[in-house]
């Protein structure tokens, strides 16, 4: 996916404050953060969306929930609390057609619904 801006991220095209790297993810900084803490994971592989995975590759979830989790260890916000969303399709609010999950912390996010 030549267009694709978390692709051109991922192979160090385009800059980013990164939190956590291995082989298969990255995370880095929201340029436009909604929370005090908003990071964004990404498989290196891209998946338009999570309907894309398929399911000799569904183990990158697991990989990136432990991603996660260690996003969340490294910004100070697992012992306080934090939310991860991702996003399907428009209707979703997708707006990067390349799977990310939202990582939110560093304030009270209130229910949803």
């Amino acid at each position: 996916m030549d267009e694709c801006i978390f692709c051109k991220i991922a192979k160090g095209i385009i800059p980013a404050e990164k939190v956590f790297e291995n082989d298969d993810l990255i995370a880095f900084k929201d340029v436009h953060p909604i929370a005090p803490t908003h990071v964004i994971v990404i498989p290196k592989t891209h998946y338009a969306t999570l309907n894309d995975i398929p399911t000799s590759d569904i183990e990158i979830i697991s990989k990136i929930y432990a991603a996660i989790q260690e996003v969340a260890r490294r910004t100070k916000i697992a012992d306080t609390g934090y939310r991860t969303i991702l996003n399907t399709n428009r209707l979703a609010g997708q707006e990067i057609f390349h799977v990310h999950f939202h990582v939110l912390g560093g304030r009270p996010l209130g229910t949803m619904g």
